[in-house]
Formats: C-alpha cells, structure tokens, sequence
C-alpha cells in the first residue's frame, strides 16, 4: 500500500473572496438590500400586522406580493414579537386540502421557532392519525401527516386555530391565493372559516390574491361572509423611475453600465410586470461583464432566451386545450386587448366560428385563468404567454419596436 501524504490548507474566512450575489432575486426570500421600492406597501402592511388589523392584499399575477409579505414578516418589529405563518393555497381543491396545507406549514413554522408551541399543536390535534416523532439524525421533530389522515377537516381546522389562538405571542398568519376557498365543491367554506376568524383575538390573517375581481368581491359585497373583515390594499407595478434607478444601482455597483432608456424599455415591454422584468435583468447582469454595458439588443436577446425557457410547458399547456379555445386565445392575444369579441368585426377579422362558440370558449379560459376580462375588455393575463402566442403567430415578431 502506498504511503500517502495530504496537505490541508486553512485559508481564513475573511481572505476568501466571495463572488457578489446576482441583486436580481427572482427566487426564495429577498434580502434587504435587493428589495426594490415598496417602502410605503411594506410600512402598511407592518402596521395592519403590529395592530391587530386584518389585511387583504390584491395584485396581478407576478408583481412580487409573496415577496413582499415574506419581507415584512423578516422586518424586526415582526420577527421579534410574532409567530408567522405563509401558507399558499393556490393549488388546493378541498377543505381537506386547505387544511392539510395549513396544518403541514404550522408545524414545520413551529419546528423551528418553539418546541413548547410545537407540542402544544402536537396534544390539540386529536382528529388525526399522523404520526409524531424524532429524527435520529437531526433530533428534530417530524411529522408524518397524509392526506387521507385528515378524515374530518372541519374538526382539524379547529384545533389548528385553537392551538394558535392559545400561543405565547400572537399569530399572523397569510392565506395566498384565498380566492382559491370560493371554488372548493364543500358549501358555505367562506361562512366556515369566517366563523372561526372572527372570534379569534391571538391570530390576525393577511388574505392575499391575484383574481383581483374574486378576491375583491370577498371582502366587498355584503351578501358575503367576509364582508369588511379585512383591510383593502392593492399592489401596483413598481413606479417605472424606482424600478430605473434600483437596477442602474446595481449594475454600476458591480462595475456594469445600464442606461435608463434601456430598463425603461424592458419596464414597457412588461407593462411593469416585476417577476418578468427582474427575471430579464437576473439573465442579463449575468451576461454582462465587469466594465460592459447592457444594451438593447442585449437585452433583446434576453428576452427571447426567458420566453424560450418558458415556452415548453406553454406548448404542453397549448396541447390540451380545444381548438376553439386555442383560437380565441390566438385572437385576444394578437389584439392585447379585445374588445366586443362576440362582435362580427372581430370575429371576422380572426376567423372565428360563432357568437355562441366564442362566448361559451371566452368564460372557460376566464375560468381556466388563461384570460382576464375587465370592463368588458379581454386580454391575457400571463404576459410571457401572450408573447409566445403572438410569436407562435408570427415568428419574426420583435417585441423591442415602437418602445421607445
């Protein structure tokens, strides 16, 4: 056996240089010094939670709301004195569903912030079947909780709120995507959980949501349970000027030039759109070395490059949808915005069947969230897939003329 030799080397922490984070975060939390604007949002949204008030947060898809809650519960006056909980409900059917995903986000929030509140949900959950225990390795709790164990959700929600309301600091909690509850098949979910919300003085809720005409109905018609229970704030786009001047930061602090006509031709691009802008300026710092300049046909060339990574689950979600359907997507997506698309002119115009067909195609894709209308006019909300309509239409479409 050959004798062999190592040598470690122990280089000091402080000597190693670090490569600069890319500032434009599109995924997980966002850090202090990479959160653009939003300063009076944010202010608004930590006095509701530091008041005991409840909050309804409106946006369009994609404008950072998740963001932005997730860094208000970071800020000081939250973390310090609060239990936080985020739980996304966007992809729940059921009460079973909602509940479940309630309860798995209270334990794993509990898990790692307080045992005595972790063991006090673990004894108040009496309507379950899941399985408590220890990781040998971590010596962390773990729970082993399906689907199917949660045979009376009405039962288990209740417990959940009880075991919150009795916590040693109080409770905020979010429900993103709470339109979501209105299209579960059990009857009277909204007077459900209205009824337990109401009566709780420990835990106060942050009700978020992007189907902004659903959401907003919720909260402000009085046939409706939640009726005047929360706040109203809308999210809007980032102000263009803000949004200029925090990626020209960047940029410049890392020795890269960006000019303010260049992310303002992105901001139109994207009418505002803060994932697709930040997920254009991530691609593009990258691209740009040290002493360049991120140009417009760089940035051109960006675009194409995030509509192409975006466009094979587009295609596989364009395969399922009836031809009729297809085309009028087609349609509304060519024109941005269409107006009276029962109208002969427009159906002319994209050759399209029947009044009848168009109507009756129109309110499944307003169901299936692939349109929006609003005051009459249609349009699709997703904007990286009305891009790739409008290129699967035309292929030598530039996106980049007439933004100037």
């Amino acid at each position: 056996m050959h004798n062999e030799r190592f040598i470690i080397i122990f280089v000091p922490v402080n000597h190693i240089k670090r490569q600069a984070m890319n500032p434009f975060v599109i995924t997980g939390d966002v850090p202090k010094e990479y959160f653009c604007d939003r300063e009076a949002e944010s202010d608004r949204i930590v006095r509701a939670v530091t008041g005991g008030e409840n909050l309804c947060l409106i946006s369009q898809r994609r404008l950072g709301k998740s963001k932005l809650i997730r860094f208000c519960y970071d800020r000081d006056e939250v973390s310090d004195s609060f239990y936080t909980f985020y739980v996304d409900i966007l992809h729940t059917a059921s009460l079973r569903e909602f509940t479940y995903e309630f309860g798995q986000t209270v334990f794993t929030r509990l898990r790692s912030t307080s045992r005595k509140m972790l063991q006090s949900l673990v004894q108040g959950l009496k309507s379950i079947n899941a399985e408590f225990g220890f990781d040998p390795a971590s010596g962390l709790p773990v729970f082993s909780l399906g689907l199917g164990d949660i045979s009376r959700p009405e039962y288990t929600l209740t417990e959940i709120f009880q075991c919150l309301e009795q916590a040693d600091k109080p409770c905020v909690v979010t429900f993103d995507e709470f339109q979501q509850i209105s299209k579960y098949p059990e009857k009277n979910i909204e007077a459900l959980l209205r009824s337990h919300i109401q009566h709780l003085g420990n835990v106060h809720f942050i009700f978020s949501g992007s189907e902004i005409y659903m959401i907003s109905q919720m909260f402000l018609s009085s046939a409706r349970p939640f009726y005047h229970s929360a706040s109203m704030l809308e999210l809007k786009p980032i102000a263009i000027d803000k949004y200029s001047d925090f990626v020209i930061r960047h940029f410049e602090r890392d020795g890269k030039k960006v000019s303010p006509e260049a992310v303002g031709t992105v901001y139109r691009l994207f009418e505002g759109n803060t994932y697709c802008m930040q997920k254009t300026f991530h691609e593009a710092y990258e691209t740009v070395a040290k002493g360049e300049e991120c140009t417009v046909p760089i940035l051109r060339q960006t675009v194409d490059s995030v509509l192409e990574e975006a466009a094979a689950g587009y295609r596989l979600m364009l395969s399922g949808i009836p031809v009729r359907q297809k085309e009028l997507l087609y349609a509304v997506a060519e024109e941005v915005r269409a107006e009276k698309i029962m109208g002969a002119d427009f159906m002319r115009r994209h050759s399209l069947a029947s009044s009848s067909s168009v109507q009756t195609a129109a309110d499944k894709l307003v169901r299936m969230e692939l349109l929006a209308v609003k005051d009459g006019v249609y349009y699709v909300p997703d904007i990286l897939l009305r891009m790739l309509l409008q290129r699967l239409m035309n292929p030598e479409k530039d996106f980049f003329r007439n933004l100037n």
